[in-house]
């Protein structure tokens, strides 16, 4: 047989989906894979049910519905700023993955480098490496999360193409300051480079902080894409609805991209997310003001088991250290270790790492229903004699 294609077949299967099923096996409280619990908004549900039943189920554009464009560029106006021509500068995605893939395919060529930070988000490499691109690694370090502005420096050369920035970020927490993306944008011009922004947690942003998009910085505009996603913002990730957002020199690529990839996405669920887009002030503060209360939770209740937390200022995953309770394995022992022994799952941040030295700290997701946060702890504590 001839072998499949070299750079996807070298992959395994993701962590993510190994500890899900893992814990299903088991019995676990899951907080290790990303997906929210009890957030959903009812009346967006209700809008993609009637949309099902009363809209066409024909093809909508490639490009997206009218109306979600329409809303995608409102709210960019609305919350950061930014004028947005619907019809020229916004195309929905099947989801935020996809809008990385079209996004990478569409602008990468054979021999391009591209800058990454890690920890960074599982799909980043391969679809990099797939489109042939030539990823250059920068660290960022826990327990802080400083962006290494030298070795960032170094990192770019003249055959940098783009580099991929997320904010808030998986799974550190970490929200980039405007002093971090001037700096980064000082790069991105100095080197005539393109960013793509992967910024799907742009409402889940906590204590105060401000989500600040790179494409609103001044000689930004031309140079940037802005990766939005329904399923981070109403905490329906199955839906898989997506957005980019660029200037027509940039999206005119990735739509190219896209129209190969999935083409369109259902016009019920496009429909529904327009509806949400518009919602109100209280909705997208309560998501987040919801959403730190269970961070507080989770981080409280971790700590006084003995966990070391680091500090979380966006997303919605916690990265702890878990040497103060006296575990000898790595992480993705530990995580193994507390999945089968103590009912709770979690995901080694290892694995946010091509190098996979940072082999102490484990992630849990706290968008989960009050109930399960208070189960795991209650696992955890017993688990561990703190209770």
């Amino acid at each position: 047989m001839k072998p499949a294609n070299s750079v996807l077949s070298s992959y395994g299967t993701t962590i993510f989906e190994v500890m899900s099923r893992l814990a299903a096996e088991h019995g676990a409280v899951n907080l290790g894979q990303g997906f929210p619990e009890g957030l959903e908004p009812p009346v967006l549900l209700k809008s993609a049910a009637r949309a099902l039943l009363e809209d066409s189920q024909q093809y909508p554009s490639m490009m997206g519905t009218p109306a979600l464009r329409r809303a995608v560029a409102d709210h960019a106006l609305r919350f950061h700023g930014l004028t947005v021509d619907p019809d020229r500068e916004v195309m929905v995605t099947s989801g935020g993955t996809e809008a990385l893939g079209d996004c990478l395919f569409g602008l990468i060529e054979p021999g391009d480098e591209v800058v990454l930070i890690e920890p960074l988000y599982d799909s980043y490499l391969p679809i990099v490496r797939r489109a042939g691109g030539i990823a250059r690694l920068v660290r960022l370090e826990p327990p802080e999360w400083g962006l290494p502005r030298e070795a960032l420096a170094a990192a770019f050369s003249d055959k940098t193409k783009l580099m991929i920035i997320n904010t808030p970020m998986n799974p550190t927490g970490k929200v980039f300051d405007a002093d971090d993306l001037a700096f980064i944008a000082s790069l991105l011009e100095r080197h005539d480079a393109y960013c793509v922004c992967d910024e799907v947690y742009e409402h889940l942003i906590y204590d105060g902080r401000r989500h600040v998009p790179l494409i609103g910085l001044p000689g930004m505009r031309e140079r940037c894409l802005r990766i939005g996603s329904a399923g981070k913002t109403f905490s329906v990730t199955g839906w898989k609805v997506g957005y980019v957002t660029a200037c027509p020199a940039l999206l005119q690529p990735v739509a190219k991209a896209h129209q190969y990839l999935t083409f369109a996405t259902p016009p019920n669920l496009q429909q529904a997310v327009a509806e949400g887009l518009a919602s109100p002030d209280s909705y997208y503060q309560g998501l987040a003001g919801g959403l730190q209360a269970r961070r507080d939770k989770l981080a409280n209740g971790l700590a006084d088991i003995g966990f070391k937390v680091l500090p979380c200022y966006g997303s919605y995953f916690l990265t702890t250290d878990f040497r103060p309770l006296g575990f000898e394995g790595d992480d993705v022992e530990f995580c193994k270790h507390i999945t089968v022994n103590a009912g709770v799952t979690a995901v080694p941040v290892s694995i946010f790492y091509q190098a996979g030295d940072v082999r102490h700290y484990a992630r849990f997701c706290f968008a989960k229903k009050d109930e399960a946060i208070e189960e795991a702890l209650r696992r955890l504590a017993r688990f561990f004699g703190r209770k």
